[in-house]
């Protein structure tokens, strides 16, 4: 047992000596991790900032049935047609608009423009009551269609409901849209850190290649597989520890510049403000998975570019 620990003891020192005594490629490796710690967090915090604009999005997509008066009037009917919607999986919320509240929300739309305040103010409320329908996914709207297009559903409606024509174009477009979003945020975090653990092995492998010599010689005097290794291990994983705080230190500080710098809550698509909220409420987390990502990135290249290496020596 102590000859154990006195064997991993000498592991770890041989790991950090590496470590200070190749300095130069140290930086580099480390650069290239932070550069690459840097880039997966910003993907993950952008693919959240992404999904938290398509909820606030989705949110405000409603299905509007317009109800005959007659149909609005009669609390039973009504309340027939609200249970059987919400007892359908995709639908979040079933509200009744009353004709005195659609006048109320028409005029509180239209208050800049006192034409179509006055136009309407001259005649009976031409507004109709509806039903507000609000679906868990705007993707998954078919069977609410398929209700709604009913013919003894259709007879109760004084006019189309609100998914159809210009509305519909815009709400399907909006719901393609915001896959494509989701999507594209997935595959570009896998992406970036696939090219970029592809550079981190090849930078470890060329620090292996300078020490071709020196693990040549140690394979010679009888040095096990893992005593090799070990210190390749411990150095790059000491890489992925200092990038990983690298990474969070520079991610804190662009937040905190962007968060005074622009007092707007968002810059396009991407919600600065939401951005740097998450990061700060994650912060533990955030902090904790890129520790673990450096470290589990830095261990594998090493012991995946040894062991290739080693291969070759055994082979040769």
């Amino acid at each position: 047992m102590n000859h154990w620990l006195i064997t991993q003891w000498r592991i770890v020192k041989t790991g950090a000596q590496n470590f200070v005594r190749n300095l130069t490629l140290a930086i580099a490796a480390i650069a290239v991790m932070v550069i690459t710690l840097t880039i997966i967090l910003f993907s993950v915090i952008a693919s959240q900032t992404f999904n938290n604009t398509i909820q606030q999005i989705t949110n405000k997509i409603d299905i509007s049935i317009y109800l005959k008066d007659s149909v609005a009037a009669n609390d039973e009917q009504r309340t027939k047609i609200m249970d059987e919607l919400k007892a359908f999986n995709n639908v979040r919320e079933v509200k009744f608009i009353s004709k005195e509240d659609a006048l109320e929300a028409y005029k509180e739309a239209n208050k800049k423009n006192p034409d179509l305040l006055a136009a309407i103010s001259q005649t009976d409320n031409p507004l109709p009551a509806s039903l507000q329908v609000k679906p868990v996914d705007p993707n998954k709207i078919d069977e609410i269609k398929a209700y709604l297009e009913k013919p003894e559903i259709k007879a109760l409606q004084s006019e189309e409901t609100s998914y159809s024509g210009d509305r519909k174009v815009a709400i399907d477009k909006i719901t393609q849209a915001t896959t494509f979003m989701q999507r594209a945020g997935v595959v570009g975090i896998i992406i970036f850190t696939i090219v970029s653990i592809m550079i981190i092995f090849n930078t470890i492998r060329m620090a292996i290649f300078n020490r071709r010599d020196e693990l040549h010689i140690m394979r010679l005097l009888g040095a096990s597989t893992w005593f090799i290794r070990g210190p390749f291990v411990v150095e790059t994983v000491m890489y992925g520890i200092i990038a990983a705080l690298l990474s969070v230190l520079i991610c804190n500080s662009l937040f905190v510049v962007s968060s005074s710098a622009f007092e707007a809550s968002s810059l396009g698509v991407l919600d600065i403000k939401f951005a740097a909220n998450f990061f700060s409420d994650h912060y533990l987390v955030i902090l904790t998975a890129q520790l673990a990502i450096g470290i589990l990135i830095g261990a594998a290249s090493s012991a995946i570019a040894t062991r290739r290496y080693l291969k070759f020596k055994t082979s040769k």
